[in-house]
């Protein structure tokens, strides 16, 4: 038996839609999206149950890639492992997706490629101030995190002089998305956490994109149809 039921791609696909076509988009101090109920109440609680431990980091430094060997992606040898995590990432291969985050956020998407990470950071993790590379199309960060101090594990926002003005909101299955940019400053200040921060990190990536382990389907381009 399967724990919790997988939803079936279709409904994983439009139930997403469905959370874009209701996003909230915000244009200070850049463009971006906020977004709720982003996904079934199933695939969230699939991937909390994962079994996978959150990594042992003694010092991030501030940035992620320092530690790329201790990531969590969603490769092809994970998503045959978990069901949820094939079907969740089915959903967000198909075109009808692309096309509705292409329409969002007026990009280009076809011919990228489909990244998604799982991550859990603990106590004494933290990222500096930083712009997405422009080798992302789009990114979005949806929030997995539970416990009475939860709401305050957003992503911190900065301003183009790279001035604090502001933290995204962690509510359980919500989500932001930007188009990375010259002034799409953010990062997480540090802080206590109590527990484990959970979030998915999710982004269509250019054809040149030199880590083709990260890559969810490396041999299936995007398309909208």
């Amino acid at each position: 038996m399967t724990y919790p039921p997988v939803p079936e791609v279709a409904e994983i696909a439009a139930h997403f839609k469905s959370a874009l076509t209701a996003a909230i988009r915000k244009d200070e101090p850049y463009t971006h999206w906020l977004l709720s109920r982003v996904l079934p109440v199933d695939v969230c609680t699939g991937i909390l149950v994962l079994p996978i431990a959150p990594p042992l980091i003694d010092d991030c430094g501030g940035v992620r890639d320092r530690h790329n060997d201790k990531r969590c992606f969603f490769t092809p040898t994970l998503r045959e492992q978990f069901p949820a995590c094939q079907a969740f990432a089915e959903a967000l291969q198909r075109p009808d997706v692309a096309r509705r985050l292409a329409e969002t956020c007026g990009i280009e998407v076809e011919g990228g490629y489909l990244r998604m990470e799982y991550i859990q950071d603990t106590d004494g993790a933290w990222l500096e101030p930083h712009r997405d590379i422009r080798e992302k199309l789009f990114s979005m960060v949806v929030y997995l995190c539970t416990g009475p101090e939860a709401k305050d594990w957003g992503t911190d926002i900065y301003d183009a002089d790279r001035k604090w003005i502001g933290r995204s909101s962690a509510e359980f299955d919500s989500a932001v998305i930007f188009v990375p940019g010259e002034n799409t400053w953010h990062g997480f200040d540090k802080r206590p956490i109590h527990g484990v921060r959970r979030l998915l990190e999710i982004n269509y990536v250019r054809p040149v994109w030199r880590d083709r382990d990260q890559l969810t389907f490396p041999d299936r381009p995007i398309t909208v149809g």
